[in-house]
């Protein structure tokens, strides 16, 4: 028996979510359907995190306990055998007996996209959110660099547990341009707190847009003092990286 490591990507436009919910179709629910055809006898995968319905990913880390006598390679082509399309098994290894995705992650990266567009694109508006009017991109950037460091986020979201600490630490917070009217949004913390990354790109719009002043937004990073209520839809959100100790990064703060 062997424990591994998964690393998904998947399309979270037809899923209710990664989480197991009863019979609903689910990430988590179509990965280990997949697995049980391959030999697998467990209840409940380990995962990095949980993603809304409607949010993306390129780098979910899962894992799992199997009895497997044939190589990484041959079990990597059986469990995309059985996955659906929308779901891909991306990368695998074997890790350590105690390894759990979430516990033993050391960073996370999300990225969000957004477009500027008076009328709908269906060819775009499944993974990024058509803003209008046009945020000023060099405002989106200074708004950006206003969320980094240590501080207590509790006014961009919430602990997943009653009475949990709403501290995180965030090392990068940036804009990058994706196309001619396009631009992705990349954040890099140790955690993050439920709903906290379409949070902070909603408010971040708002403020490219002028409807948010970066004082307001400055004083709510540093107080927790919430302002103007609102989350970016989940279509523009993909969860593309989770870190480890093995990872050997710099992320610019020292975690404590």
């Amino acid at each position: 028996m062997a424990h591994y490591k998964l690393i998904l990507a998947y399309d979270g436009t037809r899923f209710l979510g990664y989480q197991k919910q009863g019979g609903k179709r689910t990430v988590q629910a179509e990965l280990e359907t997949a697995l049980k055809s391959v030999g697998w006898k467990g209840t409940a995968v380990l995962s990095a995190g949980r993603t809304d319905t409607g949010v993306h990913a390129s780098g979910q880390v899962t894992a799992f306990d199997l009895d497997w006598k044939h190589s990484l390679d041959e079990l990597q082509r059986a469990i995309n055998a059985k996955l659906p399309a929308d779901i891909s098994a991306r990368e695998i290894s074997e890790a350590p007996g105690g390894f759990h995705p979430r516990f033993d992650a050391r960073a996370r990266t999300y990225r969000y996209e957004i477009f500027g567009d008076e009328f709908r694109d269906p060819l775009r508006e499944y993974t990024a959110w058509r803003t209008w009017p046009v945020p000023d991109c060099g405002i989106l950037q200074v708004a950006a660099e206003l969320i980094i460091g240590r501080h207590d986020f509790s006014a961009f979201g919430r602990a997943m547990g009653k009475g949990e600490s709403t501290e995180r630490i965030v090392w990068d917070s940036r804009w990058e341009p994706a196309s001619e009217d396009g631009w992705v949004y990349e954040i890099k913390a140790n955690a993050f707190l439920y709903h906290m990354v379409r949070r902070i790109a909603f408010l971040l719009v708002r403020a490219g847009q002028g409807r948010v002043s970066l004082d307001d937004l400055q004083k709510s990073v540093l107080t927790g003092k919430k302002i103007l209520p609102g989350l970016a839809p989940p279509n523009g959100l993909t969860l593309v990286k989770v870190d480890y100790a093995e990872d050997t990064q710099e992320f610019g703060f020292r975690q404590t």
